[in-house]
C-alpha cells in the first residue's frame, strides 16, 4: 500500500462554470461601482466612498475567481480540492494543538486509533498497514463505499484493495 497521499480534483466543468461565475461578478462589480459613484457623488463626508469600495471588492475577488477557475479548467495540472494524507507524512499541526492526544501520547482516554496506527504482521513478520475496519472512501472521487465494494458505486471506477 502505498504511503503518499491521494488528491481529489474538481473536474474541468465545474471549474469553467466558476470561472464563468466569477466574469458575472466582475460585471456587476462594474455596474456596481458605476452606480454607487454616480448615486454617492453629493452625500457629505467620506461616506460617498465606501459604497464604491463594495464594487471594487466585487471585481477584484471577481478576477482572483477566473484566473483560478479557468486556470484550473484548461491546465494538465489541477489545483486538488482536498489531499488525504497520512498523519506521519504530514501532521495535522490544529491537531496537535488542540485535538485528542493519542495512546502513544499517554493519554489512555483517547478512544480512537488512526488507521496509520493499525498493523498487522505479513508474511516474513514484516509489519504492514491494516485497513480500518467499516467505511472506506472511494481514492477517485472521495464517496463512501461499504468494506466489500469492488467497485465505486459513484463513479464506476475499481477499488484498491
Amino acid at each position: 500500500m502505498s504511503r503518499g497521499y491521494k488528491s481529489l480534483k474538481p473536474g474541468r466543468g465545474p471549474s469553467f462554470m466558476g470561472g464563468v461565475g466569477s466574469v458575472i461578478s466582475i460585471i456587476f462589480g462594474i455596474i456596481w461601482t458605476a452606480m454607487a459613484v454616480q448615486i454617492s457623488a453629493g452625500a457629505p463626508g467620506g461616506i460617498g466612498s465606501i459604497f464604491p469600495l463594495f464594487g471594487i471588492l466585487f471585481i477584484v475577488a471577481g478576477i482572483v475567481n477566473a484566473i483560478y477557475h479557468f486556470r484550473n479548467a484548461t491546465s494538465p495540472e489541477r489545483y486538488s480540492m482536498m489531499d488525504i494524507t497520512y498523519s506521519e507524512s504530514e501532521p495535522d499541526p490544529l491537531n496537535e494543538k488542540y485535538g485528542r492526544r493519542s495512546l502513544s501520547d499517554g493519554d489512555a482516554s483517547s478512544e480512537s486509533e488512526s488507521a496509520s496506527d493499525l498493523v498487522r504482521a505479513g508474511a516474513g513478520g514484516e509489519r504492514t498497514p491494516e485497513r480500518p475496519k467499516g467505511n472506506r472512501f472511494c481514492p477517485y472521487c472521495g464517496q463512501a463505499v461499504a468494506e466489500d465494494y469492488r467497485f465505486c458505486p459513484s463513479c464506476g471506477r475499481d477499488l484498491p484493495d
